[in-house]
This record gives C-alpha cells, sequence and structure tokens, in this order.
C-alpha cells in the first residue's frame, strides 16, 4: 500500500472584503478599488450588499459560480479600522484567516497590475495593519490592485500622494480599471475554484491595457 503524501492545504477564500472608505465623497476614488472591486463580484455573483449593523458593514452571501458559498464584504468602519468590520464576520461565522481574501490599492504597483499573495505585511496600507492587527496574523491572502503613483514621485511630498490615493480616476484610467476589475473577478473565481495559489500565476504575470492605448 502507498503511503498517502500530504498536500498542502489548498486555501480557497469564504470571504472576499473589499477595503475603501464610506461616504460619497470617497467614492470612485483610487483609494476605493477594493470597493469597486467587491461591488463587481456582488454583481457577477448577483449577491446583493446591504448594510449590515453587526458586522459594521455592507455585507451579502450567496454562491459563487463553480464554487461553494461565498461571503462579500465592504467594512464602513473608514479605511484604518477595516479589521474591526472583517473580524466581526470571521468571530461570528467562524473563518479561519486563511480563508479571508481582501482586496485593496497599491500605490506601488502600476495601473493594470495586480499582485495575488498568500501573506505578507501591510506595506504601509493602513486598511491592512487593521486587518492584521484584528485577525493576529499575516496569513490571509490579499489581492493589490495598481493605482499608481503621482506623476512626479521623486518630489512630491505625502501630501500629495495622499491627494492622490483620494483622487479619481481620469477618463481613460477609468476605461482601463473596469477591464483590470474584470480581471479580478477572473482571479477570485479561480482562487475560489482551484486555490489562491494556483490562481496566483494567472494573476500576476498578466498587464491589463486599454485596447486603444498606442
Amino acid at each position: 500500500m502507498t503511503e498517502a503524501v500530504t498536500q498542502p492545504a489548498i486555501m480557497i477564500p469564504q470571504l472576499i472584503v473589499g477595503l475603501g472608505n464610506p461616504e460619497p465623497k470617497y467614492d470612485q476614488t483610487r483609494h476605493n478599488i477594493g470597493f469597486a472591486a467587491v461591488d463587481a463580484l456582488s454583481r457577477f455573483w448577483q449577491i446583493p450588499l446591504a448594510e449590515n449593523r453587526k458586522f459594521q458593514g455592507e455585507y451579502g452571501e450567496g454562491m459563487a459560480s463553480g464554487g461553494g458559498k461565498i461571503r462579500l464584504l465592504k467594512p464602513l468602519t473608514y479605511m484604518n479600522r477595516s479589521g474591526q468590520s472583517i473580524q466581526a464576520v470571521t468571530s461570528w461565522y467562524k473563518l479561519p484567516p486563511e480563508s479571508v481574501l481582501v482586496i485593496y490599492d497599491d500605490m506601488d504597483l502600476p495601473l493594470g497590475k495586480t499582485r495575488l499573495r498568500l501573506s505578507g505585511s501591510a506595506g504601509g496600507h493602513n486598511g491592512m495593519k487593521s486587518a492584521i492587527a484584528h485577525l493576529s496574523t499575516q496569513n490571509f491572502p490579499r489581492l493589490r490592485i495598481g493605482i499608481g503613483k503621482p506623476k512626479d514621485v521623486a518630489n512630491s511630498d505625502n501630501s500629495e500622494s495622499i491627494s492622490h490615493v483620494l483622487g479619481r480616476f481620469s477618463t481613460a484610467e477609468t476605461q482601463l480599471m473596469s477591464l483590470v476589475l474584470q480581471f479580478v473577478v477572473e482571479c477570485v473565481e479561480l482562487s475560489i475554484k482551484q486555490g489562491v495559489e494556483k490562481a496566483m500565476n494567472r494573476c500576476n504575470s498578466r498587464t491589463i491595457e486599454n485596447i486603444d492605448s498606442h
């Protein structure tokens, strides 16, 4: 009888969290691309989101195509307290941290780039600092969406970075980001069907570009 080789556990997300800030003034800003990603998943899977006081966020659950039960969350706590909302859901449903996939913006990645990872530090992102603090671990998957840096980054001060992050995309960038969000949906679907590690190969190798960009 051959001995069974123990395979490393496949990470399958059960809770998808998009980071952002509530209030209309933050709507459609670069920093809220995590919210936009969860909205895209909500439309794709036809899982409606509704405000849930207990979870301090907009929450919905349903079935992912080709996968099992999936939960969607947009914390309404403001970015730097996102972890409170995430922890409320994981505690209530007894979900392990590694089943939480957090989607958020990253200035260090150019527009059109996405990065899927199994774990890692917050990298200076306040929403992720809060998530790591409340889940008491860095070992949960995350999908970073590139929002690019301010143009004159060498001379830019902190206030310029903040206004970049809290600014809105240009018309061309908005077109590009809608393609990026379609790709994000594909990546999340793949993570649920085959595990995060398998999905990383596909999601980290592609750069999305506008079809008419020359």
